[in-house]
């Protein structure tokens, strides 16, 4: 459990992946790779983490710091399907939405918040492929959606 011990030290507490409020589930494994649906940067009580358009309500800083709540979420639900995020072999993918003003060209800043993160706990397996993206708005006003892939040993 060294990663769960290192988000620990961090200050950092998993939350248990929220249930679904449509029709999905939060991870789907095939062979070794696990495939995380779309989170959003819902903090302990249930409240979304800086909600609004980035690059006119949000910051790039705040942004940033949704984009690391919503790999923590991530890392919830990954915890909860294989039991242990140290059986992450690999961080495979991310893609990172960002709820941006039309004008904001900043998206990858915002994406460095996942990221800086997984590279943090996981070292070179935390190195991954990104897209970051811009969209026209996503649930519950949120800035940031992230979802992601990685792989996990047998």
């Amino acid at each position: 459990m060294k990663i769960e011990r290192q988000l620990a030290q961090m200050g950092i507490t998993l939350t248990a992946p929220a249930a679904p409020m449509a029709n999905f589930v939060p991870t789907v494994r095939t062979g070794n790779l696990l495939f995380v649906a779309g989170h959003l940067p819902r903090m302990i009580d249930g409240s979304v983490l800086h909600r609004g358009k980035v690059g006119r309500e949000v910051t790039v800083q705040e942004g940033y710091a949704a984009a690391r709540q919503a790999a923590v979420n991530c890392l919830g639900s990954i915890k909860d399907a294989v039991g242990d995020l140290d059986k992450v072999s690999r961080v495979v993918k991310l893609l990172v939405m960002v709820n941006a003003d039309l004008e904001f060209d900043q998206h990858f800043l915002v994406a460095n918040g996942a990221s800086d993160l997984l590279v943090e706990l996981y070292g070179d397996q935390g190195r991954h492929a990104r897209s970051a993206v811009g969209m026209g708005g996503l649930p519950r006003g949120s800035c940031v959606e992230v979802e992601m892939v990685v792989e996990v040993a047998e």
